[in-house]
């Protein structure tokens, strides 16, 4: 391949098609209907061609022979050979004199080796020569020297000096052709002066093919001011160019070499002692306009360029994006076998590897768009440390770098940069343990091998996919809301490596979760959703009954399905999420959970999960830190997360300066020491190669991995949102900016890793994507929907044996041989070991429900603050020797044959991801047993969006059943409005259609029902519980053993002291009925009966009348704790009026902003008033 942007074979057929569309095919067509070129210079030069006329120029060219002629033939020369032989002839009446100045190569040679390593890598193409880098010093000292930029003209039979405001630099070129073909021609760059390199570099490589092709016209020889020759390409060290009329002179580049004496030394001996290559400039010049002096100042100013001077570059780098700093000129400070200078600079060497593999990512070339100048760092440029040009052959220690214990700084620095600052950019130096830091290393420092050509075909095609889908859907449902992937089409591919490369490390299922921005795009190309479904959806054909309930938009929607790759097929379960960003994140992760516990050990190997993030939620939602948090602790690890965040580099109109604090959006991944990846969306295979990485990483590890996929968003916030009237410029950019799919095709084309053949069959497959989704739109299949069914279940039977329950409180009363049980809990297993006989206590009442549960193969889990002794150090699930610290907890040694797990578990100090994670946990674990538990009741607003979004709406969104329990302490008894309340009115509002249950239990029997018959049911529906405080040793609500053995949960329990006859009926549930049992004893109230409502919803309507209808013609009163406003009267109220027909007095608090009250006294008052309210005492 001939590199530089002239060398591509895309842009080559594009000329074809502006000059003639049909002259490429249909796909062709399409392909180059918005292309854009490789430089505005470029483009402009085939419209310009275009404009001249193709057809003018096929007529100037020679057709070219086939055969040699038999006989000498007189060719006349014509076009450009024409003109080149007039003005040679023309140039023998110029008087004109030569200047020659030698300088030192060694900067120019290194800096174009940094240049040319730059644009070898990644997605970028070409190569600077040597002639580039000097033509472009010769335009801008031109510029600086108006002496040298003047010519002779006669005017009117007179001399004159011609001053010029502008430099057409003339290039000569050789060229190969038929017999009428000079062997150089020399086209000029027009107004070489303006141009930055960039552009100068395009427009030289321009003439340089439109050269070699026959295509120059006249036009571009035209207006000559200033040349350029480089005899030095053949080896000529030294040339005094003939200068052509009409111009004011002509430089001369020699070889790049070492001087003759130098050219056999050996390569070490020459780096050790400095010795550069060497460069011979010759300016011949028109004597009669320019002086020596002043073609001595140009040749000396270009020296001081090509050796730095004035940013020279500098700004070569920044015009090229290169985010690397340009080697300076110095002087070599090390002569001689030094010692301690060689230490010193080794020292200097060993930080510059370490800065890299800390910092290299902040030069890497992550942006797209490039946005931002590159930007450079001071600490990774070489000088920093005090090392030179001249130690770049030099060769130095590396401690292992990309394998090799020694190398040149060179070589070293080209490894770093490759490594480090490409289109890839990794963090990770602050991991602490070394051994993953070696690995990692190991991984990324050495130089990986090329993709097969296959899978590079692979990637196309994805991207192919991805880019078909959106295009389809903008289409075919203009203005739809879809959240579209366009900017970021490379997660298709990277999804794809992810699972390929999960799928050949033995990983069975991967379980993923993702906001709703690509989310159709994933659910079809990757989950294997069809076009049929998603169209349905956009049609609003969904029948609601499928998803359970009232449904939910279409990209909120979860799936499963299963994925082929080219290492074998890998389930994919995609779980159903809400607008609320990040929510999701702690639910995946209980999901997965409790897929790696029904597998078991192998567990953490064979089930991965996978979160997609936005770069604006991953640094702005506190869920993210909290679920990053939860990934190493016991009771929630799930083997390791692979993270991919797609970054829009914008929020919906926010960008990143207004949206956090920190450099990345992915730096508060660094508290769980997670190595980051940072890649640029436009550049497929390292994508690819980031997705390999971060799986590798996770499967050898078991611990989380981010990778930061650096795109842009096509469109805004939705299909429907202007995003230019906030970022007009970024928006600028980015429509001007070729799809990657584009920017792909092109690099496999001119990199000759795919033919144009090829090519046109990859654009076709996109072509035929898009018919096959529109084909499907015309006769979409049906599904029946699938309405939800009534269950209707027996009540399971909760009581047991007490053979069961004796066995039980044994097992957690006899602690293993050589455990000594704190002092202070000596008495509790005391009290344990009789409570069979005395009155069973709530712990007790616990231990014997999960126990009896595990005994009959349920899996039980409770989690949540301080749970294992329980914020009111009543369970003591787990005891800790007194003097060795050797923990035991029971229950989870309980086995036997078929006998379900145990486990109980303290969280991190967290609501919104604790919560999530056990709603997770139980979607999939359904036969389980599965407990969260607030502190106190208060705290569980914390997690306010999971009980909203999930708990209570999940089965009515997406058919998502949840056997979830939530204990929740409450109970108002003066500890304040954030210790008194878990909210009761906020359950009872959301409750409806048969959602969730919700249960406020006032004995110990109720309880252990209540929990056993939540775990045998097979209608799953979470249950809301409000669990006791201050009856946890209220001995009144301890319940005999006969309860476990005989009774059953009793939704409604009717007075024992009175069951008929009362002139009053008090309803009430949990704490209160105790305090109005006593306060009803000690006033020796007679006529008043306590009926306990237990289950608030749904409500036993039949069993609350049948207690209420014992007594005929009562005064009915409901009495809570809670101020009027909140707890269960006003909702539950109206309902109880309605079915009993009568009216209900209130008994409570009066109606409060605040809970409850945080003075003792007052407290106090308060609940001695609203119960003799509720006796009629008062």
């Amino acid at each position: 391949m001939v590199f530089g942007p002239n060398a591509s074979l895309v842009d080559e057929m594009y000329r074809r098609y502006l000059a003639d569309p049909k002259s490429v095919s249909e796909a062709w067509r399409e392909f180059f209907a918005d292309y854009v070129p490789h430089s505005p210079v470029l483009r402009q030069a085939r419209e310009r061609e275009l404009a001249a006329g193709i057809e003018s120029m096929k007529e100037a060219r020679s057709p070219a022979s086939e055969t040699g002629p038999a006989e000498p033939v007189a060719v006349p020369l014509r076009a450009g050979a024409a003109a080149v032989a007039k003005h040679m002839t023309s140039s023998l009446e110029v008087p004109t004199a030569t200047s020659v100045r030698t300088i030192p190569a060694k900067l120019l040679e290194v800096n174009r080796e940094l240049i040319n390593a730059h644009l070898g890598s990644g997605s970028k193409r070409g190569k600077v020569s040597f002639s580039h880098i000097i033509g472009y010093a010769l335009a801008k000292a031109l510029a600086d020297i108006p002496a040298v930029r003047v010519i002779y003209k006669e005017i009117d039979g007179q001399p004159h000096r011609v001053e010029l405001g502008h430099v057409n630099l003339g290039i000569a070129i050789s060229v190969e052709g038929g017999p009428d073909a000079a062997k150089l021609v020399a086209p000029s760059i027009k107004n070489a002066q303006d141009l930055d390199f960039s552009d100068f570099w395009l427009a030289y490589e321009d003439l340089v093919d439109r050269a070699r092709q026959g295509r120059l016209t006249l036009a571009d020889f035209e207006g000559t001011t200033h040349s350029l020759t480089n005899p030095g390409t053949i080896g000529t060290t030294h040339s005094a160019a003939r200068l052509m009329s009409g111009q004011a002179l002509i430089v001369g580049v020699g070889a790049v070499t070492y001087p003759p004496e130098r050219q056999g030394s050996n390569p070490e001996y020459l780096a050790m002692e400095g010795i550069s290559k060497v460069l011979t400039l010759t300016s011949t010049y028109d004597h009669r306009v320019i002086q020596g002096a002043d073609s001595g100042r140009l040749l000396a100013r270009i020296a001081e360029l090509l050796t730095g001077a004035d940013g020279f570059y500098e700004e070569i780098f920044a015009s090229l994006g290169i985010r690397y700093t340009p080697f300076r000129w110095a002087q070599d400070d090390w002569s001689g076998p030094d010692p301690e200078k060689r230490a010193e600079k080794q020292v200097a060497v060993s930080r510059l590897i370490n800065a890299y593999r800390s910092q290299g990512h902040l030069i890497a070339d992550l942006d797209p768009l490039r946005q931002h100048p590159p930007a450079l760092h001071p600490e990774l440029d070489p000088a920093f440390y005090g090392l030179t040009i001249w130690d770049l052959d030099r060769r130095f220690s590396t401690g292992g770098l990309a394998g090799s214990e020694e190398m040149p700084l060179k070589r070293i620095l080209s490894r770093l940069r490759a490594s480090y600052s490409g289109t890839m950019g990794i963090e990770y130096m602050h991991i602490t343990d070394p051994a993953q830091k070696r690995w990692i290393q190991q991984h990324v420092e050495i130089p990986q091998a090329d993709l097969t050509r296959e899978e590079k075909l692979r990637i196309l095609h994805k991207l192919n996919q991805a880019e078909a889908f959106e295009t389809f859907l903008h289409t075919k449902y203009v203005g739809h809301k879809r959240f579209g992937l366009e900017g970021a089409e490379s997660l298709i591919p990277l999804l794809d490596a992810i699972a390929s490369s999960a799928a050949g490390d033995g990983v069975e299922e991967m379980v993923m979760a993702m906001a709703h921005r690509g989310r159709l795009n994933v659910l079809t190309n990757i989950v294997g959703k069809s076009y049929a479904q998603v169209f349905r959806e956009f049609q609003g054909d969904m029948d609601p009954r499928a998803m359970g309930g009232s449904g939910d938009v279409k990209y909120h929607l979860g799936a499963e399905g299963t994925y082929e790759t080219p290492n074998g097929a890998i389930d994919i379960h995609l779980v159903a999420n809400p607008s609320h960003l990040e929510a999701v994140d702690p639910v995946l992760e209980g999901v997965a959970r409790a897929k790696q516990e029904r597998i078991g050990p192998e567990g953490r190997s064979r089930v991965m999960p996978l979160l997609i993030h936005g770069d604006a939620a991953f640094s702005g939602q506190g869920v993210v830190v909290e679920t990053l948090n939860l990934s190493q602790l016991p009771g929630y690890r799930t083997g390791g997360t692979v993270h991919v965040i797609v970054n829009n580099q914008l929020g919906f109109t926010t960008p990143a300066s207004d949206a956090r604090s920190s450099l990345y959006a992915t730096d508060v991944a660094k508290a769980i020491e997670a190595p980051i990846i940072h890649v640029n969306g436009d550049d497929p295979e390292a994508v690819v190669a980031a997705g390999r990485l971060a799986v590798a990483y996770r499967n050898t590890f078991f611990r989380d991995v981010v990778i930061d996929l650096v795109c842009y968003r096509r469109r805004g916030h939705n299909e429907g949102d202007e995003p230019s009237f906030t970022q007009p410029l970024m928006y600028k950019l980015i429509d001007a900016h070729q799809p990657v799919r584009k920017l792909y095709l092109t690099r496999l084309v001119d990199g000759g890793d795919i033919t144009v053949e090829e090519g046109e069959r990859a654009l076709e497959e996109f072509q035929a994507i898009l018919k096959d989704a529109f084909a499907e739109t015309q006769n979409p299949p049906t599904e029946p929907g699938l309405a939800r069914a009534e269950v209707q279940a027996p009540e399971p039977v909760t009581a047991v044996s007490r053979d069961q329950l004796e066995e039980i409180v044994r097992h957690i009363t006899t602690p293993p041989q050589g455990f000594v049980v704190h002092p202070k809990l000596v008495k509790l297993l005391e009290y344990r070991r009789a409570a069979l006989a005395d009155g069973i206590d709530w712990a007790t009442a616990e231990a014997l429900a999960f126990g009896t549960l595990a005994q009959e193969g349920v899996d039980v889990r409770l989690a949540g603050e301080d749970s294992k002794r329980g914020t009111f150090s009543h369970r003591h699930a787990e005891m800790v020797c007194y003097e060795s610290g050797r923990r035991w907890m029971p229950l989870a040694e309980l086995k036997g044959e078929g006998y379900g797990r145990v486990a109980v578990y303290d969280s991190l100090l967290s609501e919104f991801a604790a919560l999530g994670f056990e709603y997770g946990y139980s979607i999939e674990a359904k036969d389980a047993l599965v407990i969260w538990e607030a502190q106190f009741g208060d705290f569980a607003n914390g997690g306010q969006v999971i009980i909203d979004q999930f708990i209570t709406s999940g089965e009515a969104r997406w058919g998502q059943a949840s056997g979830l329990v939530v204990l929740l302490p409450h109970g108002h008894d003066g500890q304040g409005p954030d210790h008194s309340s878990g909210r009761l009115e906020r359950f009872l509002q959301m409750a409806a259609e048969d959602n969730i249950r919700i249960v406020v239990p006032s004995t110990t029997g109720q309880y252990f029902h209540l929990l056993r018959r939540q775990a045998l049911s097979p209608v799953k529906k979470p249950l809301i519980v409000f669990a006791p405080k201050a009856p946890l040793r209220t001995r009144a609500s301890f319940s005999d053993v006969s309860v476990f053995t005989d009774g059953k949960f009793e939704p409604v329990l009717p007075d024992p002291e009175m069951r008929s006859g009362a002139r009053r009926v008090v309803l009430c549930s949990g704490k209160v009925y105790h305090d109005l049992v006593d306060r009803r004893a000690e006033a020796g109230v007679t006529d008043v009966a306590l009926i306990r409502v237990a289950q608030l919803y749904p409500l036993a309507a039949e069993q609350i009348a049948a207690a209420v209808a014992a007594h005929p013609g009562a005064e009915l009163v409901w009495c809570q704790e809670e101020p009027e406003n909140q707890g269960a009267y006003r909702i539950v109220g109206p309902q109880l009026e309605a079915l009993l027909g009568a009216p209900l007095a209130y008994a409570g608090r009066e109606a409060s902003a605040s809970t409850a009250t945080g003075i003792t006294r007052v407290h106090e008052a308060q609940q001695a008033a609203l119960i003799d309210r509720a006796l009629g005492l008062a």
